[in-house]
């Protein structure tokens, strides 16, 4: 079975012995059938991230992540998360047999936290944590003192903090290159604090496509505009925010985090960064779900957001070859679903009713 460590080249080395692994990776690549024509694009992909193991990208994460800590014998993980992480952490731990204590962001959808308990972890929730800069400083400084004196690792999707286990999110760049045999001209992610978007920079960057460099553009809410601005304004630096006001769920991170390293790798593609108003990214989750039947979380449909953007920019041309990341499942944020989209109550109806109220349909 072909999983994320057939790109070793992108992979630290663990020895099979105490890899943990539930089939992550080797995820659909699709292409678009409606969106794509609409805006003007011939050749528009979509990477389905949503159906690793635990709905998201992050599975790439900690399946390199628990197979290290599978191999040093560390008996407890400890860790942060908005959602995903948490998920996807939870699960690997649980087939690893290691017990999960996890620190969520305030307001953290509770689909994700009840998919983490049902893996088995503990949960806490810290008020303020993901929305205010101080905050979540102090919480990250804190559990990096907790697990640093008890030598395990704090589990952090981000190039700061867990490097080795963030090269397993650079395999999404080796399987999109792998499947459009190098010839791929823009690839649009979206970012919190950066960390999936330096993956794929530095998957791209590694792997060398014959063709030529992808150019790889961030794409970042309004409401958490740390990099995206910095980028496109040619600045050297991301910046926080006093506080995330985005309700795009695990989007909302106010530090810079891995910001600095994602517009120098950003800025050698030839990326561009580009800020979406929430609006736009439920309009576009709405648009995957009905033209083309992928179930998204809101964060799966900030990449699409940006490259609205861009094609209105004209920096993306009608003939070039695009791949949007779509990172999580629609079933992570039922409560979005059911806030932004109006959608009607299920209609009961007697038996014989049934054919009359079907017949306008055909």
């Amino acid at each position: 079975m072909n999983t994320i460590w057939k790109y070793q080249n992108q992979l630290p080395d663990v020895d099979p012995r105490f890899r943990v692994g539930l089939g992550e990776g080797q995820t659909p690549l699709v292409r678009s059938r409606s969106i794509g024509p609409s805006l003007g694009l011939s050749n528009l992909y979509f990477k389905l991230e949503n159906l690793n193991p635990s709905g998201s990208y992050k599975d790439r994460f900690a399946a390199v992540l628990v197979s290290e800590m599978n191999a040093k014998g560390q008996k407890v993980c400890i860790a942060t998360s908005s959602g995903n992480t948490g998920a996807a952490l939870s699960a690997y731990c649980a087939a690893a047999g290691i017990p999960c204590v996890l620190v969520v962001v305030d307001g953290a959808p509770l689909p994700k936290i009840r998919q983490m308990q049902l893996y088995g972890a503990r949960i806490f929730m810290v008020s303020g944590f993901g929305k205010d800069a101080a905050i979540t400083s102090a919480v990250f400084d804190e559990l990096e003192k907790l697990c640093a004196s008890n030598q395990i690792p704090l589990p952090i999707s981000a190039y700061r903090y867990c490097p080795s286990a963030m090269q397993g999110v650079q395999t999404i760049a080796s399987e999109i290159l792998e499947t459009l045999e190098g010839r791929v001209d823009h690839i649009f992610s979206p970012a919190g604090g950066g960390g999936l978007t330096l993956a794929i920079t530095n998957g791209v960057l590694a792997e060398k496509p014959p063709s030529g460099l992808v150019k790889v553009n961030c794409v970042q809410p309004e409401g958490n505009d740390t990099i995206a601005s910095a980028l496109r304004n040619n600045a050297l630096k991301a910046r926080a925010v006093s506080s995330s006001t985005t309700t795009v769920s695990g989007l909302q991170v106010p530090g810079v985090l891995d910001g600095d390293r994602v517009i120098e790798n950003c800025r050698k593609t030839g990326g561009n960064g580009y800020l979406v108003t929430d609006e736009r990214v439920f309009t576009w989750q709405k648009a995957l779900a009905q033209q083309e039947g992928i179930f998204s979380e809101p964060a799966g449909a900030v990449a699409l957001a940006g490259l609205e953007e861009a094609v209105l920019r004209k920096e993306v041309n009608p003939s070039e070859t695009v791949v949007c990341l779509v990172t999580g499942s629609g079933f992570k944020d039922m409560a979005s679903v059911e806030k932004n989209f109006g959608l009607p109550p299920v209609q009961t109806v007697d038996v014989g009713q049934t054919i009359g109220l079907i017949q306008p349909f055909l």
